[in-house]
C-alpha cells in the first residue's frame, strides 16, 4: 500500500515537472468559478503574471473588455462543463495590457466519482500566424480592388476549361459583359466565329497550359457584336503540387493605337514619297534648264542655217523635220518643268468652256475617231484662275491617256462643275470655291498599286517608246503650282476618272474689253548688246542671232566678266541668263543698274527659278526662244515709243 502511495506520488511530481518545464504552452489550473490555482512557467512567458501575481485571480483577467462584456469567459466555462471541451481563438491581454491572437484550449476537471472539480487551460501565442494571416488577406483584399479599379484592362479568371470564373470592370467596359451575363460562359464567345472553328481559343489554353504562357494579338469581338484589335496574355495557374487550377487572362484594346501606328505608317510612306518627288523635281528641274541650253542652241542654229543655204525641197524637208524635233523636245521640257512646278505660269482668268470649245477639234483629231469625246459643261460657269496653254496641255494628256485605256475605242466624257471645298476637306486643297474638270473613260482602269504609282515621275504603264511617264506628274505639278490639286479614281474594268480641281477665280469689278492684237514689230534701230551665258554654245547663237538682226554685240561668259566689259560703256541693251555660277542675272542686273539706273536689261531664263524682276528697265525672255520672240523682247525693252532711240 506504502508502496503504491509512493509510486503515485512520484507520478504527480513527474508531470508536476514535466508541466512546469513547457514554456511554448501557458497551462493553468482553475477552479470549479474560473479562479486561478495553478500556473506554470510558460504561462508566465506568455502572459506576463509570476504565480504569485496570478494565483487566486479570475482568468477573464486575459479577457479584452469587450469579451467580458459579452459574457465569453462564463460560457467558454459553460461549454467546457457540458460538452467535454472548449476550444477557440481570440484576442487576449497580456499583464502589460498588449493584445496577443491566443489559441485556448479549456477541458474539464473531475474526481474518480465524475463530480466537476476544476478546470484545466491551456494557450498557444498564434500572433505571427495572425498577423501574417491579416497581411495576406489584406494583401489579397487590395489585389482583388486593385484589379476591379482597373478599367483599361480585362482581367478576369477562368477555370481549365476555359469557363470565366472572375470579371473585372476593365472586361466589362472593353467586351461589354456585365458580371452576371459572362460568368460560368466558356471565354470563346470573345472570339470571331472564323476563329473559332479554327480552333483558336482551344490552341490558345493549350498552349498557356504545355508552355505556362500565351500570347497573342488578333481580332475579338464585344458584346454588341462590333470587333476590336486585342492584346491577350493567358497565364497557366498552378497549385503547390504542380496541378493546373485555372487560367489568368488579360486583354487589352489596342485598336486606337494599331489606328494610330496604321497612320504613322502612312505619314512615314507619304513623307518618303514627298521626299522623293522633291529629289526627283530638283534633279529634273537641273536636267530641264541645261536640256533648254541644248535646244536654245539646237533652235537658233537652224534658225540661222535655213537663212543661209540654198532653198531647195529636200534641204528644207529636214529643216522643218529638225525644228519640229526642238519643239518636241521644248514640249517634253516643259513637262519636266511642270513636274517640278518650275516652269514660268502666265496664270490669268480662262473660261472653261470657252477654252474646251476653242480646243475640241484639236482634241478629236489627236485621239482619233474611234474615241468620241462629248463634253458636258454647264452654262455660266465661273471662270479658274490657270495658265490657258499649260490647261490645254493637260486636258489634251488626260484625252489620249484615256484613249490608250480603251485600245478597242470607246466615248470619252469631259465634263466640269463647281464645287465648295471646306477647310480640311480635301487633302492639298485651301478652302474655296473651285472648277472641277473631268475626264472620265470606261477603260481597262487601274488597280491599287498602279493608282498610287500613277503620279510618280517615270511611271508608265505603256509600252516601251509610247510614254515618258511624265504626264500626269505634270498635270499633278501643274495643278498644285496655281493652287489646285489633281486626283483620280479608278478601279479594275471601271475606267478611270480623272479631275483637275482649278481656283475659281475673282470676280472682275468691270467688263473688260478683248486686247486688240499686237502691231508687226516696226524696224529695230541698231543696238549695242552686251550678251553673257555661261554655255558657250548658247552664248555663241545668241551672239549670232543679235547681229542676224543687225545690232553689234560684244559678249561676256559671266557675271563678272560681263561688268568689267561693261565698264567701257557705250551699251544700249545688257541680255543675260540667270543661272549662271558665282553671280545671277539678277545679281548682274543689281550691279549693272546701280552704274546706270536707266539700261535696259533682259534676263533669260528656262524655268521660274524664284525670279523676281522690278517693274521698269528689267525683262523677262523664256529659253528657248527664236528670232522673233528675242525681237519682240528687245523691241519691249529698248525700242518703244517711250523709250530714246538708242544711238547708231
Amino acid at each position: 500500500m506504502q508502496a503504491s502511495e509512493d509510486l503515485r506520488a512520484a507520478s504527480l511530481e513527474s508531470y508536476r515537472q514535466l508541466v512546469e518545464s513547457i514554456t511554448d504552452y501557458a497551462m493553468c489550473m482553475l477552479d470549479r468559478t474560473g479562479h486561478i490555482t495553478n500556473w506554470n512557467a510558460g504561462a508566465q512567458k506568455l502572459k506576463g503574471f509570476r504565480p504569485e501575481d496570478i494565483i487566486g485571480v479570475h482568468f477573464s483577467r486575459f479577457y479584452t473588455a469587450e469579451d467580458v462584456e459579452k459574457g465569453m469567459p462564463e460560457r467558454a466555462l459553460e461549454i467546457a462543463a457540458t460538452q467535454g471541451k472548449h476550444e477557440s481563438e481570440g484576442w487576449r491581454l497580456r499583464k502589460d495590457g498588449s493584445r496577443f491572437w491566443a489559441h485556448v484550449v479549456i477541458d474539464p476537471v473531475r474526481d474518480a466519482h465524475g463530480a466537476l472539480i476544476g478546470y484545466a487551460g491551456i494557450t498557444r501565442d498564434l500572433t505571427e500566424r495572425k498577423l501574417a494571416e491579416q497581411a495576406l488577406r489584406k494583401s489579397e483584399e487590395q489585389f482583388a480592388l486593385l484589379v476591379q479599379s482597373v478599367t483599361d484592362y480585362a482581367i478576369y479568371m477562368l477555370d481549365p476549361e476555359g469557363m470565366v470564373s472572375s470579371w473585372n470592370a476593365g472586361a466589362e467596359r472593353i467586351k461589354g459583359y456585365r458580371k452576371d451575363e459572362v460568368l460560368g460562359q466558356h471565354f470563346s464567345q470573345f472570339y470571331q466565329e472564323e476563329d473559332r472553328t479554327a480552333g483558336e481559343p482551344q490552341r490558345a489554353l493549350e498552349t498557356a497550359r504545355s508552355e505556362g504562357r500565351f500570347t497573342a494579338e488578333g481580332w475579338r469581338v464585344r458584346k454588341g457584336g462590333e470587333r476590336f484589335r486585342a492584346s491577350v496574355v493567358i497565364e497557366a495557374l498552378r497549385d503547390e503540387t504542380g496541378a493546373l487550377v485555372g487560367f489568368a487572362k488579360i486583354t487589352r484594346d489596342v485598336t486606337e493605337r494599331e489606328a494610330a501606328q496604321r497612320a504613322l505608317d502612312e505619314a512615314r510612306e507619304a513623307l518618303g514619297q514627298a521626299q522623293k518627288m522633291e529629289a526627283l523635281g530638283q534633279l529634273t528641274g537641273g536636267v530641264a534648264h541645261d536640256f533648254n541650253n541644248l535646244l536654245m542652241a539646237i533652235n537658233s542654229s537652224l534658225i540661222l542655217l535655213r537663212r543661209r543655204i540654198p532653198e531647195q525641197a529636200e534641204t528644207q524637208r529636214l529643216l522643218d523635220n529638225a525644228m519640229q524635233a526642238v519643239d518636241r523636245g521644248a514640249t517634253l521640257t516643259q513637262r519636266m518643268l511642270a513636274f517640278a512646278r518650275r516652269q514660268e505660269l502666265s496664270i490669268g482668268r480662262v473660261h472653261i468652256p470657252e477654252l474646251l470649245r476653242g480646243m475640241t477639234e484639236l482634241v478629236q483629231r489627236t485621239i482619233g475617231p474611234e474615241w468620241p469625246v462629248s463634253m458636258i459643261i454647264p452654262l455660266g460657269l465661273q471662270a479658274v484662275k490657270a495658265d490657258a496653254n499649260q490647261l490645254e496641255m493637260a486636258i489634251l494628256n488626260l484625252a489620249v491617256n484615256a484613249r490608250d485605256a480603251m485600245p478597242d475605242g470607246g466615248a470619252i466624257i469631259i465634263k466640269a462643275n463647281r464645287q465648295t471645298v471646306r477647310s480640311n476637306e480635301i487633302a492639298d486643297l485651301e478652302a474655296g470655291h473651285y472648277v472641277v474638270l473631268t475626264v472620265v473613260d470606261s477603260g481597262i482602269g487601274m488597280d491599287a498599286e498602279t493608282l498610287r504609282r500613277a503620279t510618280e515621275p517615270f511611271f508608265t504603264t505603256k509600252g516601251v517608246g509610247k510614254g515618258t511617264g511624265l504626264g500626269l506628274p505634270m498635270i499633278h505639278g501643274f495643278a498644285r503650282q496655281i493652287g489646285g490639286a489633281f486626283t483620280l479614281t479608278s478601279a479594275p474594268g471601271k475606267g478611270t476618272s480623272a479631275q483637275l480641281w482649278l481656283p475659281q477665280a475673282a470676280e472682275q469689278s468691270q467688263a473688260t474689253t478683248p486686247a486688240a492684237k499686237e502691231p508687226p514689230l516696226p524696224p529695230q534701230a541698231k543696238c549695242r548688246v552686251l550678251a553673257v551665258d555661261d554655255d558657250a554654245l548658247v552664248l555663241m547663237n545668241t551672239v549670232a542671232l543679235l547681229e542676224d538682226l543687225g545690232h553689234e554685240v560684244v559678249s561676256a561668259v559671266n557675271g563678272a566678266h560681263a561688268l568689267s566689259k561693261f565698264k567701257d560703256g557705250g551699251f544700249d541693251l545688257v541680255i543675260t541668263d540667270q543661272a549662271m555660277p558665282g553671280m545671277t542675272g539678277t545679281d548682274l542686273a543689281a550691279a549693272i543698274t546701280a552704274v546706270q539706273s536707266d539700261m535696259p536689261i533682259i534676263i533669260a531664263s528656262g524655268y521660274g527659278e524664284g525670279l523676281v524682276l522690278p517693274e521698269g528697265q528689267i525683262h523677262r525672255l523664256s529659253k528657248p526662244f527664236g528670232e522673233h520672240q528675242l525681237a519682240k523682247a528687245i523691241y519691249q525693252a529698248c525700242c518703244r515709243e517711250d523709250r530714246p532711240t538708242p544711238a547708231v
